[in-house]
């Protein structure tokens, strides 16, 4: 039995379970040790099937808790080459920790796992499919556009936990953030808006994914409401109908259930 949740995602802190038969994974450590360990905990989850945490890009919200997660618990962690380097610049410890560079497709016990690259502005970011048998979930969160590459890797997911991080209106006319960050925001290696993560959703259920979570939402420049109503509005446009077409949820920052796939 499969199973996935964000455990925290936004930009305090982001961690993605996923599970699948007698083992599991995490995607990004972006919170203390201490809160990763209380989150598992409180669903029931047992921490010695996690068997890797596979990162996504150095910055601060995705590896807050890696070092001290990961030494303690004997897991490995995988990462592009230029994520390392971007840690190690960054002076972010990886002492006891098991570092495996991706440079080719993993193969775990219940897990073939595939990376591939987004458009953020780091070293060599990146997104990941997971192959459970039956099942394929993609995780992508943190890029500015969807290119080719991305969409190609998610298209043939059945789950897909995809960014939906602002509403461009509400970042134009945030008053409390200066132009050159709502430049960043939303440039090609910023982050996906409510917009163009709806357009993405509808190009991937027509390639088949059927389930839907969006995550990495902006505290101050989205709202949860909003960003499910702008993919379902634009979903509905294209006469694709919630329950029959496909299920949508929207992560909170923390209190997601696990969700059973």
């Amino acid at each position: 039995m499969a199973k996935i949740c964000p455990l925290f995602s936004g930009s305090s802190g982001n961690c993605t379970y996923i599970e699948n038969k007698d083992t599991a994974i995490l995607v990004d450590a972006g919170v203390s040790a201490k809160k990763i360990t209380e989150a598992l905990l409180s669903r029931g989850l047992d921490i010695e099937k996690i068997k890797a945490v596979f990162v996504t890009h150095e910055h601060i919200d995705h590896i807050n808790g890696i070092r001290v997660f990961c030494s303690k618990n004997n897991i490995p962690v995988y990462m592009t080459k230029g994520t390392y380097q971007g840690m190690i610049d960054g002076n972010h410890s990886l002492q006891k920790v098991d570092v495996k560079i991706l440079e080719n497709d993993v193969d775990m016990k219940d897990f073939g796992v595939k990376y591939f690259h987004t458009m953020h502005d780091v070293n060599e970011s990146c997104g990941y499919t997971f192959d459970l048998g039956n099942k394929k979930i993609g995780v992508c969160t943190d890029l500015g556009i969807v290119t080719d590459e991305v969409h190609n890797s998610l298209k043939g997911c059945d789950t897909v936990l995809l960014e939906s991080n602002h509403d461009v209106k509400m970042l134009q006319n945030n008053a409390l953030y200066p132009f050159p960050l709502k430049r960043r925001i939303m440039s090609e290696n910023g982050h996906l808006s409510n917009n163009a993560c709806a357009e993405e959703v509808g190009k991937l259920i027509n390639c088949g994914a059927t389930r839907f979570i969006l995550a990495h939402l902006s505290r101050e420049n989205n709202l949860p409401p909003l960003a499910r109503e702008t993919t379902k509005s634009m979903l509905l446009m294209n006469s694709f109908k919630e329950t029959k077409d496909y299920l949508l949820s929207v992560a909170s920052p923390q209190e997601n259930d696990l969700i059973i796939l």
